[in-house]
């Protein structure tokens, strides 16, 4: 291919069969041109007809125009990855190391001078400029030769090239995936180096049957392995074309070829493939797209793309943090994401210490460390409300507090709240292990002597089974305690799930001589401004820093009964710290 220039002068020297590609309007038809390198005069008609040809192949039917754009870099790329899995499925990428370089760790320290197998070839600058070098494949026996386009004409030996600039030579690099010998190894790109003076046949580097004419240049580069890169380019689209059928590939194989398109184009700022419809699909390409910038060392640039993208299912992304929270609170850590991170969050927090032995296993000491300052945070502030609740009473007329001597009535609903609210917020006593050698038979058993058995072991144990002299103070899990609280904060319209009508009468029932429908409504009305007075002491608890809609009573469609009132700073966020 031959580019006609309107303002530059440019001469033509062709090696191979005797045909004429072309002509420069800087010379005659057997050679001879201007003394001053002008252009002769034509018609018009002439003019429009070669200004249509302008950039137009001659060379025998349709030429190939190498891509310069991703995945295949053919004019400036220098970074050679074939991804190929075991079925024989590949895809192949011609990339820039200063991007690659940029967007992951692994690429910066491949390529540098202690760790890089870069092979050394001659650069080959875009067509149409000072000193380029286009390759052409002929049908001749030579093969395809070098022709070396120099726009230094016009000069005193009648348009003949004055000099000729020396070629320039780059480094590239090649990976290919090594997928390993078991099935517990990871995939992961390996450099190669090209050992053989000729680059191998799937090279888009150049392939077997490519040479270079060395005599197109005044200094003679004897070096066989600086082949011809366009013919390369595309002798790889042509190959490709007789590709021999191959079996499909697995999902697993399937998955890993996304994967790593995903990586290399989120780095050139191209859109991943992820599915946008189902989020469950979704987050576990977006898991595996994660799990693979990881392991290049490419987190900073593929989660804000992962974060962007999951974001945009809004409610149905909140749903799914509420059902997994565990596997959420992985995925925002290494997206970086500051929503996903702190929504599920605050879910493990209300819960701790459910799925505490996950989160051990999956995520580093610094998250850890988040989560107990949150959980000790959080405890810290139900101990102060608890102690409120506990110190909560009635006054009569006077402003005296109730006493069972001033107002016996009101004093009973003031005891029943103090034990209503001391069972709910006081774990169940484990059930106490039997000391060796006061083991009971069966028939003491069932005679009732196990009764003061078990009253004898319970004082020398503690609370965890441990013996010893002391009892433990057992602290209820967080979950437990969230739905109390629940209880005490929600609504009048809510509030009947504790202590109502039913229960209020059963109470006082148990003494006849105070039960009667005037002293029920009486307790009941004292019982409901005792409950007003608890929902006031624990709003600080009702709190939510969830982006999910909470319904009435502190749940919603997921059932949340548990404290979501943590909060989540930028100085929690622990990639902040790392």
């Amino acid at each position: 291919m031959v580019s006609q220039h309107g303002d530059v002068s440019t001469s033509l020297a062709l090696r191979g069969p005797s045909s004429v590609i072309g002509t420069s309007g800087g010379g005659s038809g057997n050679g001879s041109g201007n003394g001053n390198g002008n252009v002769p005069r034509t018609t018009g008609s002439h003019v429009s007809s070669r200004a249509r040809r302008y950039n137009r192949s001659h060379a025998g039917g349709s030429a190939f125009v190498p891509q310069n754009e991703f995945p295949v870099f053919s004019q400036s790329g220098d970074v050679e990855i074939v991804v190929r899995v075991s079925s024989g499925h590949e895809n192949r990428y011609l990339l820039h190391r200063h991007t690659l370089t940029r967007c992951s760790g692994f690429f910066e320290a491949s390529t540098s001078v202690e760790w890089s197998r870069a092979q050394t070839v001659p650069d080959h600058p875009l067509p149409g400029t000072a000193g380029a070098i286009e390759s052409a494949q002929n049908s001749g026996s030579n093969g395809g030769e070098l022709a070396r386009i120099d726009d230094r004409t016009g000069n005193s030996n009648g348009g003949k090239p004055s000099s000729t600039a020396i070629m320039p030579f780059k480094k590239r690099w090649r990976y290919e995936l090594d997928t390993g010998t078991g099935d517990d190894d990871i995939p992961m790109l390996v450099q190669k180096e090209e050992s053989s003076p000729a680059p191998k046949p799937g090279s888009i580097f150049g392939g077997a049957n490519s040479s270079v004419n060395s005599s197109a240049s005044r200094h003679h580069h004897s070096k066989s392995g600086s082949n011809s890169f366009f013919r390369s380019v595309a002798n790889l689209s042509l190959s490709a074309m007789h590709t021999p059928a191959l079996s499909p590939p697995s999902h697993a194989e399937q998955d890993l070829l996304r994967d790593y398109d995903n990586l290399f184009r989120i780095m050139y700022n191209y859109p991943p493939y992820l599915d946008g419809i189902n989020i469950a699909d979704a987050y576990v390409q977006c898991k595996s797209l994660l799990t693979l910038a990881d392991q290049y060392d490419a987190l900073a640039v593929v989660g804000p793309r992962v974060d962007h993208h999951l974001l945009q299912f809004q409610s149905r992304l909140w749903k799914q943090i509420a059902k997994y929270p565990i596997s959420y609170l992985r995925l925002g850590y290494l997206a970086r994401s500051r929503i996903i991170f702190q929504e599920s969050l605050i879910h493990v927090v209300g819960q701790w210490p459910a799925g505490e032995r996950s989160i051990r296993a999956a995520l580093p000491e610094s998250v850890l460390d988040i989560i107990e300052d949150k959980v000790d945070e959080l405890e810290e502030t139900v101990s102060r409300i608890e102690a409120r609740l506990f110190r909560l009473t009635l006054t009569n007329r006077s402003g005296e507090r109730v006493t069972p001597a001033t107002n016996y009535l009101d004093w009973l609903a003031v005891s029943l709240f103090r034990q209503w609210l001391a069972d709910n917020t006081t774990p169940p006593m484990p059930p106490i292990p039997e000391r060796r050698g006061q083991r009971d038979t069966a028939a003491s058993r069932a005679r009732g002597g196990s009764s003061s058995s078990n009253a004898s072991a319970a004082g020398g144990l503690l609370s965890n089974g441990r013996p010893g002299g002391h009892a433990l103070v057992s602290v209820p899990p967080l979950a437990s305690l969230g739905r109390t609280y629940r209880m005490l904060g929600a609504g009048p319209s809510a509030d009947k799930g504790y202590l109502s009508h039913d229960e209020c009468k059963r109470f006082l029932k148990l003494t006849p001589d105070l039960y009667s429908r005037d002293n029920l409504r009486r307790f009941e009305k004292r019982i409901e401004e005792l409950k007003s007075m608890a929902r006031e002491v624990v709003r600080p608890l009702m709190g939510s820093g969830l982006e999910l809609e909470m319904g009435p009573g502190g749940r919603d469609a997921a059932g949340i009964a548990y404290l979501t009132c943590t909060t989540c700073s930028d100085r929690d966020l622990p990639w902040n710290y790392d």
